[in-house]
């Protein structure tokens, strides 16, 4: 009799959830297999100074979207995104590096929803092939970063570097191999001047360092007088005091950072909405403000930083077609270290 009335109990109360609630034990429904909730998930290399920022305008905006942003290199992000593949599940909405290529081969693979975000036309796109698989959020540079204490007059040309005493056994590169933003600066210098250029780099003394920040840390201490490197983290430094000034030679090193969909996100509506405001003028400040190159012409950059405009970078970054350097990446990396040993 109890066990009768248990059954009878149980299906009266599975009978209630049905036709209240459709569903009973989750707050998230289903809707063509997808989560509903009001949630994204970011993974992104972007360091703190930027993606905290523009995430907190993104959270200002959209209050009801909760954000998960992690942030690691680009390298374990790509690791970690390929083994969520093979499980069947993406836990990412949203991928944001400055890794081109990377994102060449995820489109390649079918990992990227097409999407063109809202004022997309205000933009300066730098992908002349664009199909809305990924969208230009930054235009990064790369140039030559002097202690001032040490090199007393900004050099003019790249020229300079392998030229001057001032440089020999005092300049150093990042190891590619370490850094996709360092890969993607020694593809830019070979095909502008050719792998001729950095055989002269070598024989000038100039060193390879551990990564990206590292060859930075190392021109603020005094250990080497100049180097090749990224103008953000040049841009945190020159904010705690450091002596350091980024210069651009004419011929600019521009790596675009990508930010795309991911196909079968969660949380799409979300994730679009992402996008759409990573390139409105208000996030763009903030990517200038963190001291690097927007995509927009229509903000302010700042003095200290030495930074180009942003239709200067895109008219003088050096071109490269990005589909014909992808299946070189790893044989560039080894003839890089083989010089750099």
């Amino acid at each position: 009799m109890f066990k009768r009335l248990t059954g009878l109990l149980l299906t009266l109360s599975l009978l209630i959830c049905a036709v209240t609630m459709s569903g009973c034990g989750s707050d998230e429904k289903p809707n063509n297999g997808k989560v509903a909730s009001n949630k994204l998930v970011i993974y992104t290399s972007m360091k703190e100074a930027l993606i905290g920022g523009i995430v907190e305008g993104f959270k200002a905006k959209y209050p009801d979207i909760d954000v998960d942003y992690q942030s690691a290199g680009a390298g374990k992000i790509m690791a970690k995104l390929y083994a969520e593949k093979e499980s069947g599940h993406m836990m990412a909405d949203i991928i944001w590096t400055s890794e081109v290529p990377d994102f060449y081969q995820m489109r390649n693979d079918g990992m990227l929803e097409k999407y063109q975000p809202a004022g997309f036309d205000e933009i300066l796109n730098p992908f002349d092939d664009y199909d809305g698989s990924f969208t230009a959020a930054r235009l990064g540079t790369l140039g030559i970063v002097i202690n001032t204490d040490k090199i007393s007059t900004s050099p003019k040309s790249w020229e300079e570097i392998v030229t001057n005493p001032e440089y020999k056994g005092a300049f150093g590169i990042a190891d590619p191999a370490l850094s996709g933003t360092a890969y993607m600066s020694v593809a830019l210098l070979e095909k502008q001047f050719g792998w001729d250029y950095f055989i002269r780099l070598h024989d000038n003394g100039a060193v390879k360092s551990k990564g990206s920040g590292r060859v930075i840390d190392d021109t603020a201490e005094g250990t080497l007088s100049a180097c090749l490197g990224v103008d953000y983290i040049t841009a945190g430094k020159i904010d705690k005091g450091a002596p350091l000034k980024m210069v651009y030679p004419p011929e600019n090193i521009v790596v675009p950072s990508p930010v795309a969909i991911l196909k079968g996100a969660d949380h799409v509506d979300a994730a679009k909405k992402f996008v759409d405001y990573v390139i409105t003028q208000e996030a763009q400040q903030k990517v200038a403000n963190a001291g690097t190159v927007p995509v927009r012409k229509d903000v302010e950059m700042p003095e200290k930083y030495n930074l180009p405009r942003p239709e200067q970078a895109f008219a003088h970054g050096i071109k490269i077609n990005y589909l014909e350097i992808l299946p070189h990446k790893d044989e560039l990396i080894n003839k890089f270290s083989n010089l750099f040993k």
